[in-house]
This record gives C-alpha cells, structure tokens and sequence, in this order.
C-alpha cells in the first residue's frame, strides 16, 4: 500500500460486497480498527458505509452495526430493500448501493487526493476512472484470495493499486473476546443486483 502522510483519503464501503469478502476469508472485520488503519495513513476525510436495510422487519441482523458505525465516525448511507417475487414464485430482496456510492465517489473527487474503494464489484470500473481522470489515485479493497475471486479483473486492472483484504486481515479483522464492544451480530447482506 502507497499512501503519502498529507494526501487527503476517503473510505467508500460497499457493506454487502465487503462483508462477502471477509465472509469467504473467515474473519470478522473490526470497524474501529478499519477507521484507525487509514487514518495513520494519511488525512481521512470521510469513510462511508453503504448498505440497504430491512426497513419493515421489528429487528433487523444489522441494525446494531450500523449504529455502532454512524455513532464511531462513519458516514452512513442507507436504503430500504426492495421485496419482489422472481421468475420462480420466490421472494426476493434487493437492495443495490451502486449509484449512491458512485454520486458520493465523484462529488468527493475535488476534495480527495486517494480514494479507497471496499468492492469488487466490476460495475464499478467506469467510476474508478472517471474518478483517476479527476486526479485522484484510486485503491480497491477486496480478494483474490477466495474461491471465486471476489473482484473482478476489469475493476483491479483499472485501479492505482489493488489491496489484497487478506493481507489487510491482522490489522482489522475483530479479536473475539467475550465480552467485546464490537460484538455485533453478523449482517445479513440485501442481494444485490
């Protein structure tokens, strides 16, 4: 990883894709230790976190992280999920973050030097360079590590750098202790489109 002391860093965090990405690494991430990582590393402006909620349910798996994480420094941008019944009778859950992730990347982009993207998701190639084409060195988070890869080739061909999240592992993955103030229940991801 590259980053320089005075560079302005932003945080952009598809929760769904990056919570998959651990998932298939067998850690658990530590939120807190994820925010003071990038803030050694330079100026961190701003770490959002994207997901989509179960909004109709009386207890959703995770609630209790995303307050934790607009509480602790996070910047949180949320969505209904959307309930619709597929081709086959069954209910189904959508809840993409895409384009708020990308409205948010490109707005940013003047105030930023880096940004960090937490996805593999190839869809997101196109930003990743418009982004680059505003001046901003762009780094994708994700793995290459899991059976199947969970970034795509485009996405990590385009950006500045790639970070492997398994070697990312020792420094935020979460130390399972009783009695641990992370402890939260395990998310469970909207289905993305």
């Amino acid at each position: 990883m590259i980053f320089y002391p005075e560079e302005r860093i932003a945080l952009f965090i598809d929760g769904a894709n990056l919570y998959s990405a651990a998932r298939s690494l067998a850690f658990d991430i530590d939120y807190r230790r994820l925010l003071d990582l990038f803030r050694e590393k330079g100026r961190l402006i701003r770490a959002f976190y994207y997901t989509a909620l179960l909004e109709d349910q009386e207890y959703s798996p995770i609630r209790p992280l995303v307050d934790w994480l607009d509480y602790n420094g996070y910047t949180m941008v949320t969505k209904p999920t959307k309930e619709f019944t597929d081709s086959m009778g069954r209910r189904r859950l959508k809840g993409n973050m895409d384009i708020e992730l990308a409205i948010d990347m490109l707005e940013m982009a003047p105030h930023l030097d880096h940004a960090i993207l937490f996805s593999g998701d190839g869809d997101f190639r196109r930003l990743v360079e418009a982004v680059q084409r505003r001046g901003v060195r762009v780094s994708v988070v994700s793995t290459i590590r899991s059976s199947p890869p969970m970034v795509s080739d485009d996405l990590r061909r385009q950006a500045d750098s790639f970070i492997e999240l398994q070697e990312l592992a020792p420094q935020i993955m979460r130390n399972h202790h009783p009695r641990d103030e992370m402890a939260r229940p395990r998310p469970e991801p909207a289905e993305t489109a």
